[in-house]
């Protein structure tokens, strides 16, 4: 195991926890829509960053393009919840257009998943 593994897997942990702790925030906290959103997409992105990591050490996925695609989920992910748990409880945007730009490193992020199971490796 890599330490870029070992790095991922601890992000991993990391999202997980935040995400569990949003979506606690977000069920007792009124108008809370917004963290209900940061929570599921650290959670199921957290989960996602586990299972590539596992394709990876399996070499089912293209080794660059994989860990590409992962740290893709986590700065993605982390990026999108921050400027939703900062407009939440500070009233303003991380920077402008951070979520959506977190949105689409994670949409592209999936799209590299996508291409790294079909890529061969030579």
């Amino acid at each position: 195991m890599t330490i870029a593994d070992r790095l991922l897997i601890g992000l991993a942990g990391l999202m997980g926890a935040s995400g569990v702790a949003l979506a606690a925030a977000s069920a007792h906290g009124a108008d809370a829509g917004r963290l209900a959103s940061a929570s599921a997409m650290l959670l199921f992105h957290a989960t996602a960053i586990l299972a590539a990591i596992a394709l990876l050490a399996r070499g089912l996925l293209h080794g660059g393009i994989g860990l590409t695609a992962v740290f893709g989920f986590a700065s993605g992910a982390a990026l999108f919840a921050a400027d939703l748990v900062m407009r939440q409880y500070v009233g303003h945007a991380l920077f402008p257009m951070a979520a959506p730009t977190g949105g689409t490193v994670m949409i592209l992020s999936w799209l590299a998943v996508t291409l790294a199971a079909v890529v061969t490796r030579k």
